[in-house]
């Protein structure tokens, strides 16, 4: 895949992670039903339509598929940690391949939370280094 379409669906991920705020959904619940649902399979597709779909079709989806599993209310991070990780589960599934869900699994969105501060200056593949180092060193 391009480069550049690559960057603008980590941008359009990071922007849809920023409207969860907006909409008043419950970070949390928010991420972990995004990054577990078919919607983010199809974003991990060497192609698929919703790739050029555009954010507000996909929010659209994201109400309709996900509405039993996000919950309005709760808390709502803020919206550079919320963009700064939708960004990061993207380019990650570039940089090596893994599936939006075992991306969740090694960095849930507690992790992202935490890390966001100490990680969000790093390059985006140092984070991810990071990231997988430390599930890694909790595993063992």
């Amino acid at each position: 895949m391009d480069k550049s379409l690559q960057l603008a669906l980590a941008d359009m991920q990071g922007q849809l992670f920023e409207l969860s705020k907006d909409l008043g959904y419950d970070s949390e619940s928010f991420i972990k039903a995004f990054m577990q649902s078919d919607i983010a399979k199809d974003l991990d597709s060497e192609f698929n339509h919703l790739q050029w779909a555009g954010k507000e079709y996909i929010l659209d989806r994201i109400k309709e598929e996900l509405a039993d599993k996000l919950i309005i209310g709760g808390e709502a991070y803020d919206k550079e940690t919320l963009y700064w990780t939708g960004y990061l589960y993207r380019s990650w599934h570039f940089y090596t391949g893994e599936s939006s869900k075992e991306i969740y699994k090694q960095a849930p969105a507690r992790t992202m939370r935490v890390t966001y501060f100490p990680y969000h200056t790093l390059s985006v593949e140092l984070a991810i280094d990071r990231l997988k180092e430390s599930y890694k060193d909790k595993k063992d």
